[in-house]
């Protein structure tokens, strides 16, 4: 009869170290190493290169969004999206868009600021001519200009395409800001620190899918306001 107790209570001991070992494999402790840099997207650009290159980190919290990983892949963008991932395997939607808003908080705030040197090393030559221009006539007026993005509320790839290997993706931002523009007294001339803004920009990222440097650059700027 002891026997028999003892082979249930082994029985039971082996069932729960079996239950325990389960939970514990079954879970994320959040300290698993994650694959570094799946989407190239945060690697230095080299030295000169006028290239984006769109962070994931440090961005303006926003609310969820929809994935762009689960877009409809019989679309005509679809297709190209899923034409670009077959020849660039280091490109995933769903990273690019994170890594987008970073990007897009990066030049915003360097455009206000005037701070040419950061613009050179994330945007195209024709772009940083407009922007630069714009930063020339502010600073002749003796005007400073400060802008906060308080929230992207939404950021989608609404056009894409592909040609002769290079890449192209256009992407929407719909961002609320505080944009406020100074004359040199400190008065305030344009805009309320006090109030926010709903802002559209479509905003456009090339690569040439074959290139070792991962980066993309900001070829263009819309705005849909």
């Amino acid at each position: 009869m002891g026997g028999g107790l003892d082979l249930i209570l082994l029985a039971l001991l082996a069932g729960f170290i079996i239950l325990r070992l389960v939970s514990v494999l079954g879970r994320r402790t959040g300290n698993e190493r994650r694959q570094e840099n799946p989407a190239g997207l945060e690697r230095a650009p080299a030295p000169d290169a006028k290239t984006v290159d769109l962070p994931g980190r440090d961005r303006v919290q926003s609310a969820p969004q929809p994935s762009a990983s689960s877009f409809d892949r019989e679309t005509p963008l679809g297709k190209v999206l899923s034409r670009i991932m077959m020849a660039d395997h280091s490109f995933d939607p769903d990273s690019f868009l994170d890594g987008a808003s970073g990007a897009y908080s990066m030049v915003t705030t360097a455009f206000a600021e005037g701070d040419r040197e950061t613009l050179r090393s994330l945007i195209s030559p024709d772009v940083l001519r407009d922007f630069e221009s714009a930063i020339a006539e502010r600073e002749a007026a003796n005007q400073t200009m400060q802008t906060t993005i308080v929230d992207v509320l939404k950021h989608e790839i609404t056009d894409a395409k592909l040609e002769n290997g290079t890449a192209e993706v256009t992407v929407m931002f719909k961002v609320e800001l505080i944009s406020v523009v100074r004359d040199s007294e400190g008065r305030i001339i344009e805009g309320n620190p006090s109030d926010t803004e709903t802002v559209t920009d479509v905003w456009t990222f090339a690569r040439q899918v074959k290139a070792r440097d991962p980066n993309w650059t900001l070829v263009a700027t819309d705005s849909n306001d």
